[in-house]
């Protein structure tokens, strides 16, 4: 970093903690990831001890229920990793590059437009492939992340975050409706899609989530390259560009990272919203506001989040489960709202 950008540098990044608070951070995230990750092979309508854990990872023996109930609970914990994971570097990413504290996958409608290309798809063709319902998705992420963005920079001022939010919003909605009318048609396209179109982790396979692996794995590295870009984006456009940094290109690149990131998650576990909104505003507290540690703090955060909620639906009314898109938006519903009201005071509309 040179002089000009360390003076330069916003006051969030100047007074967060120093790199041994951020690197004891990221070691904490880490250990109560493990934890999270332990509760949901643990807990659920029937609870089951550590010792059935270690011996279903070794060997799975059908006649020891406890064994088969931890083998089926893997696949949803690798999922709320996956996904997790996808979802809060999205909206870090998203948050960064827009400058908006308001961005989320869901709130400017990407998972939207993810799931109406999803759902046309299997429709058209019946049973699709993986790799096709991901290149609908990516699709129909990237069209209306496209239109949100022309829709919000009408009008003099351009795309402000309040507009970004609300323009994603209405596009969300106008989006949903048509992806429900689809499904109310389709008979077979909504018994397929009923759980799916909510948010859930208990339908996929653990092949479905290790399959998505890679993609979100090349969203995760474009979008962590576009870090700096976020912190001189932060200080304004034109403070960014003095620091040479080619903002157009910066949020193309990143652009691209979030649809993959955020098509993929869609893909394999529905429209879960909420995680990128909230996931990016919790890490600041640990790490500061430094993009190129809120990112992978986000990384890491994303899918504590979602294993928590999952493993909370399952706790709450047992042996039925409340899936996790519904958890998360019963806690992301109303810190949107403070949110926006915080937003429409601090914000520049």
């Amino acid at each position: 970093m040179t002089a000009t950008e360390s003076t330069l540098r916003p006051a969030a990044q100047r007074s967060g903690p120093g790199l041994g608070g951020k690197l004891g951070a990221l070691a904490l995230l880490v250990l109560v990831l493990a934890a999270a990750v332990l509760a949901s092979l643990l807990l659920g309508a029937r609870n089951v001890g550590l010792d059935s854990v270690l011996a279903a990872l070794s060997n799975v023996d059908p006649a020891d229920w406890d064994q088969v109930v931890v083998q089926s609970r893997m696949a949803r914990t690798v999922g709320a990793i996956v996904v997790g994971a996808a979802l809060g570097l999205a909206g870090a990413g998203l948050q960064g590059l827009t400058r908006n504290p308001l961005a989320d996958t869901g709130i400017l409608g990407l998972n939207a437009g993810s799931s109406l290309a999803v759902v046309v798809v299997v429709a058209l063709a019946g049973a699709a492939s993986l790799p096709l319902v991901m290149a609908a998705a990516f699709l129909g992420a990237a069209l209306v992340m496209t239109l949100v963005y022309v829709v919000a920079s009408v009008g003099r001022e351009g795309a402000t975050p309040i507009k970004l939010a609300l323009g994603g919003a209405a596009l969300a909605v106008g989006v949903g409706s048509i992806t429900n009318t689809i499904l109310m048609i389709s008979k077979s396209t909504l018994d397929e899609f009923r759980m799916w179109q909510i948010g859930s982790l208990s339908g996929g396979s653990l092949e479905t989530y290790l399959l998505a692996v890679p993609v979100i794995a090349v969203g995760a590295l474009v979008v962590l390259s576009t870090a700096r870009a976020c912190n001189a984006v932060a200080m304004g456009e034109d403070t960014a560009i003095a620091l040479g940094i080619n903002v157009n290109r910066a949020r193309l690149l990143g652009s691209v990272g979030v649809v993959l990131l955020a098509g993929t998650a869609t893909a394999v576990a529905g429209p879960i919203a909420f995680v990128g909104l909230m996931i990016p505003h919790a890490v600041r507290l640990l790490v500061g506001g430094d993009y190129r540690w809120i990112m992978p703090a986000s990384l890491l955060a994303g899918p504590i989040l979602l294993l928590l909620a999952d493993t909370a639906g399952r706790l709450v009314l047992p042996p039925s489960e409340i899936q996790v898109g519904v958890m998360c938006a019963m806690l992301g519903g109303p810190i949107f709202i403070i949110m926006m009201r915080s937003g429409m005071k601090s914000v520049k509309l």
